[in-house]
């Protein structure tokens, strides 16, 4: 066998060293919800809270997801950023304001008033946020989670 030449075996352990793909399309991603349902289909997760939470918490690795890490390829981000953009973010917001802490609703209610003026952080950049905490250079990068944003 040639330098060049590798046997089988190494081939699998290569193969074996290389973190899964999971992808999933943002032209489903038309809600908040579409993207969970999204995450459920290419993940083939079956029990999870379905809140922003929970999705911090797949990433992490052991709720189906590999614990040594994975890359989620994000297909059609562009159509994605634009359908969790600031009308979906306004509902997450309103949404939230009726469910949290009361000592959280001042400060949702000011998020929610600037995303009403398509201002501050969107749903689809929080999402990022959350992704790049478990990715190269975030707080839990041994989680080993690398995004791939295809537009």
């Amino acid at each position: 066998m040639t330098s060049n030449e590798a046997s089988g075996s190494d081939r699998a352990a290569v193969a074996a060293e290389r973190p899964r793909v999971y992808e999933i399309d943002g032209a489903r991603c038309t809600s908040l919800e579409a993207f969970y349902a999204e995450l459920d289909r290419s993940l083939e997760l079956s029990a999870w809270g379905h809140n922003l939470d929970a999705f911090n918490d797949i990433l992490r690795g052991g709720f189906g997801t590999p614990a040594g890490g994975f890359v989620l390829r994000w297909l059609a981000a562009r159509e994605a950023r634009t359908n969790l953009g600031y009308p979906a973010t306004v509902a997450y917001l309103e949404q939230k304001a009726r469910r949290c802490h009361p000592s959280n609703v001042a400060a949702v209610e000011a998020d929610l008033a600037a995303a009403r003026r398509n201002e501050g952080q969107t749903l689809f950049e929080l999402v990022l946020e959350i992704l790049a905490v478990h990715g190269p250079g975030g707080a839990e990068q041994g989680d080993g989670v690398e995004v791939e944003l295809v537009w």
